[in-house]
């Protein structure tokens, strides 16, 4: 089974609250949220590939800090492995380019959202360690 390398973004505002992308309906996992990033490219760090996706997905420019958590998740057809890291913006304003929108939500509404399965741990330790910054 193929396996991929993936890094996610939480990136928070003033407000505390989180960048939530929804998958848009042509994505695989389609209509559900994440934390918005992407494939680690051959010879990129983690946080160099944020930064990029980053400004591809969303067209601003993010700093990137600690990391928060890593996951492998076996799905159907691939395996994930998945690593998130907290982020602020520093340059732009997030506009949803390829994804079917983005919202900022609430630390404590989270649960709420529809979350891709890999991304679930991320959620519950954020909420576990109420991790404000």
């Amino acid at each position: 089974m193929k396996k991929v390398k993936v890094c996610g973004a939480v990136i928070r505002n003033d407000q505390n609250e989180i960048l939530c992308a929804l998958r848009s309906p042509t994505m695989s996992l389609p209509n559900l949220w994440e934390f918005p990033g992407g494939k680690i490219e051959e010879g990129e760090t983690a946080e160099e590939t944020l930064v990029r996706e980053i400004k591809e997905e969303l067209g601003c420019t993010i700093e990137v800090y600690d990391k928060i958590e890593e996951v492998e998740y076996v799905y159907p057809h691939i395996i994930v492995n998945l690593i998130t890291y907290e982020a602020k913006i520093i340059d732009g304003r997030p506009q949803a380019k390829e994804h079917a929108k983005i919202e900022w939500i609430p630390l404590d509404v989270l649960q709420q959202l529809n979350w891709a399965p890999a991304d679930i741990p991320t959620v519950k330790k954020l909420l576990a360690n109420k991790i404000y910054k």
